[in-house]
């Protein structure tokens, strides 16, 4: 009787230790299914830690439903390599990749918290706009009337850009219906924007709100800072009008500005030119007035009688 008593709770331990533990992937793995597959759910993870181990629990709680609602692959990862690019605090850190875009859960620890969540964000929310787009899906020259819009320039040769991206879907989904979250490459397809806003260096941000402009300068870039600003300290900024968009001739000159700012060498060899080019025209006047000199001082030759 006591040894039948035992089996089963051996075996009750053992079911819920099974449950109670995701599946553990490598880095490489992870990356095959964040590529492949629609929906993944990664728990970042480490050893000795008790709150991963909390985190884990939830999440294995979860997983059946994660799997019944969205189709989610629902695994862990330990002491990864990839962890600093979705989170600042690294472990524990749980993200749902949706079609490859990560999202970090910034929420607390509570299954169905975690599950409404993910339901709610099952599509990317940050929009990607280009020069050809902003202005007609934004309309801050003309008062926003598509609503506040929090924008990100990046660039694709910015490490802190890339680790930016789940926490701005995490950010759009706390603002969610109140503000717009989006992004536009500085460099390539947003580069005429951004010298329109005077944008010149990398993560920058902004908030168009009501026909205003306000420049995110807090070097924090966590979840809680930027849903702040977008709620309530961007008051503390002091509002600039929006400029217009850019005449093609005077998009030009900011952009031969812009060039030379960042080249700066470029104005160095402008001067050492201009310079060599003054040498060599006196070194030229001066060898015309040696050579009218000489012929001056010359006789002319008499006329042979014919």
């Amino acid at each position: 009787m006591i040894r039948s008593i035992f089996y089963s709770f051996f075996i009750l331990t053992l079911i819920t230790s099974i449950r109670a533990s995701l599946e553990i992937v490598s880095d490489d793995e992870l990356l095959n299914l964040i590529r492949t597959e629609k929906n993944v759910v990664v728990l970042f993870s480490k050893r000795d830690c008790e709150r991963c181990e909390n985190f884990e629990t939830e999440l294995s709680n979860l997983r059946e439903d994660l799997v019944d609602t969205l189709g989610a692959w629902v695994v862990k990862t330990t002491n990864s390599h990839m962890t600093r690019l979705y989170t600042p605090t690294r472990e524990p850190a749980i993200v749902f990749f949706r079609h490859g875009v990560p999202l970090l859960y910034d929420g607390p620890l509570n299954d169905e918290a975690i599950l409404q969540n993910f339901n709610d964000n099952k599509d990317p929310i940050v929009k990607e706009l280009t020069d050809d787009t902003f202005e007609h899906l934004t309309q801050v020259a003309t008062g926003a009337t598509t609503g506040d819009w929090f924008i990100m320039f990046y660039s694709n040769d910015c490490v802190d850009c890339q680790r930016l991206q789940a926490r701005l879907e995490a950010v759009g989904a706390k603002v969610k219906n109140r503000a717009n979250i989006a992004r536009i490459n500085r460099l390539t397809t947003g580069a005429s924007t951004a010298r329109r806003f005077e944008v010149y260096n990398v993560p920058a941000f902004i908030l168009f709100k009501q026909g205003k402009m306000y420049r995110y300068h807090i070097q924090v870039y966590d979840v809680a800072s930027f849903v702040s600003f977008i709620t309530e300290w961007y008051k503390n900024v002091t509002p600039e009008k929006v400029p217009l968009p850019k005449t093609p001739f005077d998009d030009l000159t900011s952009l031969i500005a812009v060039y030379i700012k960042e080249n700066s060498w470029l104005v160095y060899v402008g001067i050492g030119t201009f310079l060599m080019g003054v040498i060599v025209a006196l070194f030229s006047k001066k060898g015309q007035e040696t050579q009218q000199q000489k012929k001056s001082k010359e006789k002319p030759k008499a006329k042979k009688d014919k």
